[in-house]
């Protein structure tokens, strides 16, 4: 098991910034990738940024690219979000998201691990 803890988020102004972060523990040796979503009223969880462990290869969503920068800080099992030139639509709760290989008794699988979740609000 693997258990996600987000922490900052709040209220901000249009075109401030905002940190997350999100810390890892249990069995963190397993985990491939780490990365955020988020959900905003109404709407379906989208995918914000990921970064493998491995190489620390990144992806963002066309919406956040070139304004949101996912870092990972492997001695710590903690992932950061930085979140530049923010917009009403940037409005969400963000969830902590890692993915993990499982080993057991009858092999091996992957398993994906969420955070609670941090409300983030952009006010215009």
């Amino acid at each position: 098991q693997v258990q996600l803890v987000e922490y900052g988020g709040g209220l901000v102004q249009v075109g401030g910034s905002l940190s997350l972060s999100c810390a890892a523990s249990g069995r963190v040796f397993g985990i491939n990738v780490m990365g955020w979503y988020r959900q905003a009223p109404g709407k379906q969880r989208e995918l914000v940024a990921t970064i493998i462990t491995s190489g620390d290869n990144t992806n963002y969503a066309d919406s956040v690219k070139g304004r949101f920068t996912i870092s990972r800080d492997g001695a710590t099992n903690t992932v950061h979000l930085q979140m530049n030139s923010l917009t009403p639509g940037d409005t969400a709760v963000y969830y902590c998201y890692a993915n993990a290989k499982v080993v057991a008794p009858t092999g091996s699988y992957d398993a994906n691990y969420w955070g609670k979740g941090t409300l983030v609000t952009v006010s215009s």
